[in-house]
């Protein structure tokens, strides 16, 4: 870990609010990742709040093991793999509903089709080990058939170099395995006419050394299964160039949100060059295509009742919003993403559970991150006199251009106004103003209907001193 670390929203020139416009991706869209609520059968209502905030689409994970027949047997089941009718009565049946509710309402979808493989497809039986590369292709064609031009983009595997997602993670032979899975996937969904893009990746951000269900480190499983060496040579068990249209990445954190600078060969959000840098790298070996933009479909901001890396419901707004700033100064970022809706039901200390949501789980009130997400805001200290405020209005995305009304206020004082930012149809703006030792910001906007929105209050936070 370095000695210190930067203030996130200055990092490096991404984030000087002159210099970045340049660089931004102004078309960078967001999705929400909602599987509760989108994959209940009953999406309706879930999908009224992701347009109502102006999120432009949603992600799904359609995994192969529930849908599969005989997925608990060991023997395979003779049917027609790649034709979707052939799978059990309403397997597809939540899927459908998220899929058209979302098209319904204007919004994109995003489908991963994951795993577990059902038993009958992988060696051991257990859904996770070494599944066949074949029979997912077989799998993947019949999702294409079934959603076809319905959905926007694809990607193949969630997390795979997680060892509680595909195995055996040892020596990085899951990153093999994957390879496998991708290109039989792929070839699947080109197969029946898919012509979306085909996203590859979509791997968790931070490597740990448990041998059976740890995680590999992202970048050295890239390596592993794009043929690569440490210095993006190819190895002697060289590979061909890898077809896809985009690198697809989860770049959590810690509880120290974006300010967290991990060791070599992580990713979280705050170091998200490194894998800019990974990928031209490997570019240049002809491993994949030049310039791969790259799409962040899984990402949230992890609050109390948390107790392990949970962090204050303001922070998280105000982390969730710095994060989303990195991603707009960086070019090659595609989209964004929110995971979730709503919290899951945690005690407060079970892994594997995220209070990542814009909603409370216990009677689903709304956190500061709900009109955090609507009305996104970012204090850019620089240190001079002329500071600058970075915002988005996004359920205007798309439509049309306004004002947003800018408040500050100093310690607990009352509000005051600090004047109104005209912002364009993208729905972005900034303004150059004094960021001062405990003065917050927030906005106020009303909609075309007359609906008036508040955002929280934010302020300029500063990376710990002496880390």
């Amino acid at each position: 870990m370095p000695q210190r670390l930067l203030l996130l929203a200055a990092t490096a020139v991404a984030l000087l609010a002159c210099s970045a416009t340049a660089l931004a991706s102004r078309s960078q869209y967001t999705t929400i990742e909602a599987p509760a609520e989108l994959l209940s059968g009953a999406p309706d209502d879930a999908l009224d709040t992701v347009r109502e905030l102006g999120a432009q689409g949603i992600r799904i994970l359609i995994p192969w093991r529930e849908l599969a027949p005989a997925a608990d047997s060991r023997r395979a089941p003779r049917f027609a793999a790649r034709d979707p009718d052939a799978y059990p009565a309403g397997a597809w049946a939540r899927f459908d509903a998220a899929v058209d509710g979302a098209r319904a309402r204007g919004l994109t979808v995003h489908v991963t089709l994951a795993g577990p493989a059902p038993a009958w497809a992988t060696r051991k039986g257990d859904g996770l080990t070494s599944p066949n590369a074949k029979a997912f292709g077989a799998f993947a064609a019949a999702a294409g058939r079934r959603y076809g031009r319905r959905v926007a983009t694809w990607s193949i595997w969630n997390e795979p170099n997680l060892g509680k997602m595909l195995k055996p993670i040892a020596r990085n032979r899951s990153a093999r395995v994957y390879r496998g899975l991708y290109v039989k996937g792929y070839a699947g969904l080109r197969s029946v006419g898919v012509r979306a893009p085909v996203l590859v990746g979509e791997l968790a951000p931070i490597g740990n050394s448990l041998r059976v269900n740890g995680t590999i480190r992202p970048l050295a499983f890239l390596r592993g299964m794009l043929c690569l060496d440490r210095r993006y040579h190819h190895t002697k068990r060289r590979c061909a160039k890898l077809p896809t249209q985009g690198f697809a990445m989860h770049p959590y954190s810690t509880a120290a949100g974006p300010f967290l600078v991990p060791p070599a060969d992580n990713v979280t959000i705050g170091v998200l060059g490194r894998l800019v840098h990974a990928l031209d790298r490997a570019a240049r070996a002809g491993a994949i295509p030049r310039r791969l933009p790259i799409h962040i479909t899984e990402f949230g901001v992890q609050s109390r009742p948390d107790k392990r890396i949970g962090v204050p419901l303001d922070v998280q707004s105000d982390y969730r919003s710095i994060a989303e700033r990195i991603a707009y100064a960086n070019r090659r970022v595609r989209s964004f993403s929110q995971y979730l809706l709503r919290d899951d039901e945690s005690t407060g200390w079970e892994y594997g559970k995220f209070e990542s949501g814009l909603f409370l789980y216990r009677g689903h009130r709304p956190k500061p991150a709900l009109n955090g997400f609507r009305l996104p805001l970012v204090a850019i200290d620089r240190r001079g006199p002329h500071d600058v405020l970075w915002g988005l209005v996004r359920p205007a995305r798309g439509r049309h251009g306004g004002r947003v009304e800018v408040q500050y206020r100093d310690g607990r004082g009352r509000w005051k106004r600090l004047g109104r930012s005209r912002f364009s149809s993208s729905g972005y703006w900034k303004r150059a103003t004094r960021v001062r030792r405990g003065r917050a910001f927030r906005v106020r906007w009303t909609d075309r209907d007359g609906t008036t929105h508040v955002g929280p209050a934010t302020r300029a936070r500063h990376a710990p001193r002496g880390r």
